[in-house]
């Protein structure tokens, strides 16, 4: 049975003015949604999911124009530690792609949903809780309106490496101000050390 979530995430849309490509997180791990019931997938839930001929679309909709897919290398797929990260390259001689990429890039869409079958679960009665522990098949990604989903996202690649540096950046004034504050410690032992001695 083919089974639908919605996920909201930002989507992004990168700023190079000779590609229109998205990209963003389909599927997050560990995330839980609560809506009538509580759901996760699990980090192993897409170890052997088909995923040979995925379509990027709009909503899911069948009738609108395919923005991307596997099959013809437009739409690449890569499974992290975080979940399924999609790259998509969109087509600027189609007019529903730039349209997509203009209301992505405007901020219009920024969520992603993702459809397919579920091989295994597991549900926890105490907590309401279903687990998605093997996806069968992933059928399509989708930007939407709309997300069942609160961790996902649809990235600018800018964007993306700006929040890897603005972590490491934190990182980096952390480290910075623990030196120095060794540093004054050091010099006030040696004052009163020298006014000791």
């Amino acid at each position: 049975m083919k089974e639908i979530r919605k996920l909201d995430m930002q989507f992004r849309a990168t700023e190079d003015n000779d590609k229109m490509e998205i990209k963003g997180y389909a599927v997050v791990f560990n995330s839980p949604e609560t809506y009538s019931y509580t759901e996760v997938i699990d980090e192993h839930a897409l170890d052997d999911a088909d995923m040979s001929d995925v379509v990027l679309r709009y909503n899911h909709n069948d009738s609108f124009m395919v923005l991307a897919r596997t099959r013809n290398k437009s739409l690449n797929l890569s499974v992290d530690e975080k979940g399924l990260m999609i790259d998509a390259k969109l087509q600027d001689d189609i007019s529903d792609h730039k349209n997509i990429y203009n209301a992505i890039k405007s901020g219009l869409i920024d969520k992603q949903s993702f459809a397919f079958s579920v091989d295994e679960d597991e549900y926890d009665y105490d907590t309401d809780t279903r687990t998605i522990t093997k996806i069968g098949k992933l059928f399509d990604v989708s930007v939407v309106d709309q997300p069942f989903y609160n961790a996902t996202d649809v990235s600018v690649a800018r964007d993306i490496n700006n929040s890897d540096f603005l972590a490491r950046r934190e990182q980096i004034r952390k480290e910075h101000e623990e030196k120095q504050r060794l540093e004054e410690l050091r010099k006030l032992k040696e004052s009163v050390l020298a006014k000791l001695g």
